[in-house]
């Protein structure tokens, strides 16, 4: 079954500035629990984002299980959007629309994940288990982390 994730979050900068740390691969691990021992395995010779770039990670998602992700960034519009799609990882199903709209208040940030898991009804069960209280937790940790770095 497909899920959808959606959350948004008012940014206190400007729009360069909020492009400029989403839109680098290496700042994902800043945002992201510790207890996902997330790492971005890929070097990149520039911070610049482009449609077709692959960017691998190790993460541990459950039980401190370490697994390959790949992801390919499949849409990019400078400093409005960018999509990154899942090639190889734990989802069936994994695309992350994030969107930035410049307002009076800096710039309001959305994300939206639709997402599956694998092995049919077993990943069903799964995700109402666990796997969609760990993303509510992932995107909660990154909210906070958000906050003091952008808001305070």
């Amino acid at each position: 079954m497909k899920h959808t994730l959606f959350r948004e979050q008012q940014l206190h900068c400007d729009i360069r500035t909020a492009w400029e740390f989403f839109s680098a691969p290496g700042n994902l691990s800043k945002i992201t629990p510790n207890d996902m021992n997330f790492v971005v395995r890929t070097k990149f010779e520039t911070n610049e984002i482009y449609e077709g770039m692959l960017i691998d990670y190790f993460v541990s998602p459950l039980f401190g299980i370490k697994m390959k992700w790949k992801t390919e960034i499949t849409q990019v519009d400078f400093r409005k959007s960018f999509t990154d799609y899942q090639k190889e990882g734990p989802y069936k199903l994994w695309n992350h629309h994030h969107e930035f709209i410049e307002n009076e208040h800096g710039v309001l940030m959305k994300d939206t994940v639709d997402y599956e898991l694998p092995l049919g009804f077993l990943g069903d069960i799964a995700h109402k288990l666990f796997v969609k209280n760990k993303l509510k937790h992932i995107f909660d940790y990154r909210y906070k982390v958000l906050e003091k770095y952008f808001n305070q």
